[in-house]
C-alpha cells in the first residue's frame, strides 16, 4: 500500500490546473479555470478546475476530484499507475509498499517484459505500414470500402504479405522466442524436433492488418482481414501477457476523444465498421475482438462515457449477440446511465449501411435505438404467449435473473413494476415471490 502521508504530499507539490491542463483547453475563468468536459460531450463549458481547492468538477456529468482521480478517469489507468505518473511529473519517488522484495522484482520483471513485447508489436505494426505502402492491391481493397489514406493513417493501417517469413526483413532475428511470445510468428508444434529445428513462419499472410492498441495507445495485439475469398474471415492475435480479448476493445483509443464529444460509445462487431463509421465522421465506434461482449468490456467503455449503444445485425446472430451484451450490461446499468440496443435491417452491418445510406440515416437508427429496459423486457418475453398463465410464467422465469442482475436502484425498482403488469401481478406479489433476488436492505 501506498502511504496516505505521501498521497497528501504528492497532491500538495503539484498543480491540478497544470495536470488537467495537459488533456484539457482551460481558460481562466474569475478564480478558476474552465473548458470542455473530457468526460461527455458538451459545447458549452462546464467542467472547473479549482486552484485553491485542488480539485475538478463538472456541473454537466457530475465528474469530479483531485489530480489522481482525474488521471484515472482520463486515461482509464489504476490508483498505484495514476499515482506513479503523478509522482514521476513532480519528481518524487513513491514509497516502496509492504510487498516482499521478491515480489517487487517480479513486477518490475513483467512491465518490462510487457514494454518489451509492445516495442516488438510496434516494429511489425511499423512494417505492416511499410508494406502497405508497395502493394496496390491492398490499396485498391481499402479505397473499394470507401477508406482514405487519412483514415488508413489514423488508424494505423497495414498490409502483411502474401509469405511465409515476411516478418524475417523487420527483425535482426526471426528466431526471436519473443516473436512466437507475441503471437506474431508460429512455431510448428514437432515434439520430435529442437526448438531450433522447429519450422517458424507468419501467423499473418495477406491481410489488411488492424493495430489494436490499449487505452495508453501501446500496439498489444493484431487483427487481419483477407482481401479476397478465404477463411477465417478475420484472425486475431492469440491470447498473450498484453493482449486479452475479454478485457480489449478495437479502437477504444482512437475513440474516446468522439466519444466525449457525441456523449456515448457505439459497440459494434467488426475492425471495418469501427474504421468505416469514423470515416463518415462516427469517431466514436469500438468493437469486440472476436468474442461476445463482457462485463469488463462495459466496465472499461464506463470509465470514459456514460452512455453505450450496442449495435448488431438483425438476423439471428445478431440477437444472441445482442442477449449475451444485455447480460454483461446489467450489473453496470443504473439511473445515471443510458445502455440502448441498436439492430440494423438483416442484409446490413454497420459499415454497409452507413456507406449505402448514409450517415444521416444511421444517426436516426441510433436515435431510434432501443433502451435497456424494453431490451430486458423484450429478451424476457420472446416466445412467451402473454395470453396465457403459462407464457406470463415463462415470461417471469427469463426475467428473474436478467431483472436480479442489475444493481439495486430506482431502475431496478421500476423493472419490477412494469414485469408486475405484464405478468398480471400486483407488484408486491411479484416482489415478494422474488424477495430472495433482492439484495439486503
Amino acid at each position: 500500500m501506498i502511504p496516505p502521508g505521501f498521497i497528501q504530499d504528492l497532491l500538495a507539490r503539484v498543480d491540478i490546473v497544470d495536470i488537467v491542463g495537459r488533456h484539457v483547453d482551460l481558460k481562466k475563468a474569475g478564480i478558476n479555470h474552465k473548458g470542455l468536459c473530457p468526460f461527455h460531450g458538451e459545447k458549452t463549458p462546464s467542467f472547473t478546475v479549482s486552484p485553491s481547492r485542488q480539485t475538478y468538477h463538472c456541473f454537466g456529468c457530475g465528474q469530479h476530484g483531485n489530480a489522481v482521480g482525474f488521471l484515472m478517469e482520463h486515461l482509464g489507468i489504476g490508483f498505484i499507475d495514476a499515482v506513479k505518473d503523478l509522482a514521476q511529473q513532480a519528481g518524487m519517488q513513491v514509497p516502496e509498499d509492504d510487498r516482499s522484495p521478491q515480489q517487487r522484482e517480479q513486477e518490475k520483471a513483467q512491465k518490462q517484459r510487457q514494454a518489451t513485447l509492445t516495442e516488438i508489436l510496434a516494429k511489425a505494426g511499423q512494417h505492416y505500414r511499410q508494406q502497405l505502402k508497395g502493394n496496390p492491391r491492398a490499396i485498391e481493397y481499402l479505397k473499394g470500402r470507401g477508406l482514405t489514406g487519412q483514415i488508413a493513417l489514423q488508424f494505423g493501417l497495414g498490409y502483411a504479405p502474401d509469405g511465409w517469413r515476411s516478418l524475417a526483413s523487420a527483425f535482426p532475428s526471426y528466431d526471436d522466442p519473443l516473436l512466437v511470445e507475441t503471437g506474431l510468428v508460429i512455431l510448428q508444434d514437432d515434439p520430435g524436433k529442437s526448438e531450433a529445428e522447429q519450422r517458424r513462419y507468419d501467423r499473418f499472410r495477406d491481410r489488411v492488418m488492424f493495430p489494436i492498441r490499449n487505452v495508453l495507445g501501446e500496439v498489444i495485439g493484431f487483427g487481419g482481414r483477407v482481401l479476397d475469398k478465404g477463411e477465417p474471415k478475420y484472425l486475431n492475435s492469440p491470447e498473450t501477457p498484453v493482449f486479452h480479448k475479454g478485457k480489449e476493445l478495437y479502437g477504444l483509443y482512437e475513440a474516446r476523444p468522439a466519444m466525449r464529444r457525441r456523449g456515448y460509445a457505439l459497440v459494434v462487431e467488426g475492425y471495418m465498421d469501427v474504421v468505416a463509421l469514423a470515416q463518415h465522421g462516427f469517431g466514436n465506434a469500438v468493437a469486440t475482438l472476436g468474442t461476445a461482449c463482457t462485463a469488463d468490456h462495459v466496465q472499461k467503455l464506463f470509465r470514459f462515457t456514460e452512455s453505450v449503444v450496442f449495435s448488431f445485425d438483425g438476423d439471428a446472430a445478431g440477437r444472441r449477440a445482442a442477449g449475451r451484451a444485455l447480460e454483461a450490461a446489467l450489473p453496470h446499468a443504473n439511473e445515471t446511465r443510458t445502455i440502448k440496443f441498436l439492430f440494423l435491417p438483416t442484409e446490413h452491418d454497420p459499415d454497409s449501411y452507413v456507406r449505402e445510406l448514409g450517415a444521416d440515416a444511421f444517426e436516426r437508427c441510433i436515435e431510434g435505438a432501443v433502451p435497456l429496459s424494453r431490451q430486458l423486457m423484450e429478451t424476457a418475453a420472446d416466445g412467451c404467449d402473454l395470453g396465457t398463465p403459462e407464457g406470463r410464467a415463462k415470461m417471469l422465469s427469463v426475467a428473474k435473473p436478467l431483472w436480479a442482475a442489475l444493481p439495486d436502484g430506482l431502475l431496478k425498482r421500476q423493472l419490477l413494476g412494469e414485469l408486475a403488469r405484464r405478468a398480471q401481478l400486483p407488484d408486491a406479489e411479484l416482489q415478494a415471490l422474488w424477495a430472495n433476488a433482492l439484495p439486503p436492505a
